[in-house]
């Protein structure tokens, strides 16, 4: 029976390519000189802190970065960006979560998506992805058009197509 997995991958290595490669553009730019600002990635917390010195170098880092995500061809949806908050000597500190593999809440929106659409597939959770299963490919097909035309909050995947 042909499946497939819906997942979200996110290669901590060109997220790690990303953040140098806007640490150097930022180093060029006029606005940033003398500015004490820093971005530096925790691989083993899925996090990115960001320090910099005011709220339009934050945004200005956040563009930065986003950009360098989709030329690396990591969604910009993968990054959890909270409110700032204040750090010492004025500064402001973000943490921003990498979100890697669907949570079980977002599961269960996308399996409801797939049950409500009455393709003939069955969808079930595993782990940190959904997997769906049909009689057709052409089903299948139809599941991840479906998904791409949602607005979920989450970059997706769709890997191991089995026929």
């Amino acid at each position: 029976m042909p499946t497939f997995d819906v997942v979200n991958e996110i290669s901590m290595q060109e997220v790690d390519n990303a953040i140098n490669i806007t640490k150097k553009a930022l180093e060029n730019r006029y606005d940033f000189k003398g500015s004490e600002t820093e971005i530096t990635l925790n691989r083993t917390e899925k996090k990115i802190t960001v320090l910099t010195s005011d709220d339009m170098k934050l945004r200005a880092i956040e563009d930065a970065l986003a950009g360098n995500l989709i030329k690396r061809k990591i969604s910009p949806k993968a990054l959890e960006w909270p409110e700032p908050e204040q750090a010492s000597k004025g500064a402001l500190r973000c943490i921003i979560k990498i979100r890697d593999g669907i949570e079980t809440e977002q599961a269960k929106k996308i399996v409801k998506i797939i049950k409500e659409s009455k393709l003939k597939v069955q969808a079930r959770i595993q782990d940190e992805q959904v997997r769906v299963e049909g009689k057709k490919i052409d089903d299948l097909q139809a599941v991840i058009a479906l998904l791409k035309e949602a607005n979920l909050d989450v970059p997706l995947q769709y890997v191991n197509m089995r026929s």
